[in-house]
């Protein structure tokens, strides 16, 4: 019997890359994942060792609505499960709508209707989305706020377009918005589940993609990695965390896992703040002990009292598997940054 096809857009993400790893290493799919360009597929092709389970097709633009078209009238009927994660990730920009907010909606749009139009046989459609459709970031610095599965970022437009982190917050609200209210007004045979991951940490999927920099929220630890003694400690990174293999795992095991039908689900272990972090790795790494910042230690705890409280245990109940804590999210990231590191020497 044929493996079931599954479609991973955005398929050179970050989350994307250990969520085709996840689905390979079942060896009971096939993946199709789209990219931006040949040249990153053959490079993701070559880092799966060539795995005859992985092939691509090219999507250049998601802000054009018909840009999932091509290549879902090509699989047809072949694609049983959709994950969309493409979406920008981008803060330097002025551009808000144009580089954030239309791609990342008219996206989802494009690939949900695709899927209703050119694959009658999909299952299952997982969105990605993230914790800034749950609050804004004043939510979010609400300690009097709970937030749980059903809570929405609220924050209207005209206040979001103010800068790009609030901007990015309400791109990905009203792409899942756009993906729920679809699912209602077209009533596809498939079930949607939307996935809501916090800050995500955690090592890249190959140490090839250890750069200078990395994706937003592993950047943050690899700031205080190559930091100076001294150096300040950014207060505005706090909130929830979730390491990536367990994202991953939340992800894959949308397929089986039939409880996660329909579900919203909030992706998050613990509150932390990047003191936190500081903290961890003076603790871990004492050949960088006294080389990098300490920060203020004493800070780390109010300023997590200071943030709205998350009440996810819905999530943690149907998903059934214990979540990795700050500390080995942290080392694990560390680890893989110090290792490539020391190689390169």
């Amino acid at each position: 019997m044929a493996k079931p096809t599954v479609f991973v857009s955005g398929a050179t993400g970050f989350i994307a890359q250990h969520v085709v790893k996840g689905l390979l290493e079942t060896k009971k799919y096939k993946v199709v994942g789209s990219v931006r360009n040949s040249e990153k597929a053959t490079l993701m092709k070559a880092g799966f060792e060539n795995n005859p389970d992985l092939s691509f097709v090219i999507v250049r633009d998601l802000a054009q609505i018909d840009a999932f078209d091509e290549s879902f009238k090509q699989l047809g009927s072949e694609i049983k499960y959709v994950f969309h994660t493409a979406s920008p990730v981008i803060f330097d920009i002025t551009d808000f709508e144009k580089d954030l907010i239309v791609p990342a909606t008219n996206g989802t749009k494009g690939i949900f209707q695709a899927a209703v139009k050119y694959a009658p046989n999909v299952k299952k459609f997982i969105l990605t989305s993230s914790f800034s459709a749950v609050c804004s970031i004043a939510e979010e610095n609400d300690s009097s706020l709970t937030l749980i599965e059903k809570s929405w970022n609220s924050q209207p437009l005209e206040e979001a377009m103010g800068n790009s982190v609030d901007a990015y917050g309400y791109s990905k609200t009203a792409a899942e918005k756009a993906a729920w209210d679809l699912h209602k007004k077209l009533d596809p045979k498939f079930s949607l589940t939307v996935i809501n991951p916090a800050y995500v940490f955690g090592p890249q999927c190959f140490d090839s993609s250890v750069k200078e920099k990395l994706n937003a929220s592993c950047q943050n630890i690899n700031e205080i990695v190559h930091s100076n003694l001294g150096d300040p400690v950014k207060a505005q990174v706090k909130g929830s965390f979730i390491h990536i293999s367990d994202l991953a795992k939340a992800q894959v095991s949308c397929i089986e896992n039939h409880k996660l039908n329909g579900q919203r689900l909030i992706l998050a272990k613990d509150r932390f703040s990047l003191q936190n972090v500081v903290d961890i790795i003076n603790a871990k790494y004492p050949s960088l002990e006294g080389k990098i910042t300490k920060g203020e230690p004493e800070s780390a705890k109010q300023a997590i009292e200071g943030l709205a409280k998350v009440d996810n245990h819905v999530t943690k109940e149907l998903l059934g598997f214990p979540l990795k804590t700050l500390t080995e999210a942290v080392q694990d990231t560390v680890d893989q940054i110090l290792r490539v590191e020391a190689a390169q020497m």
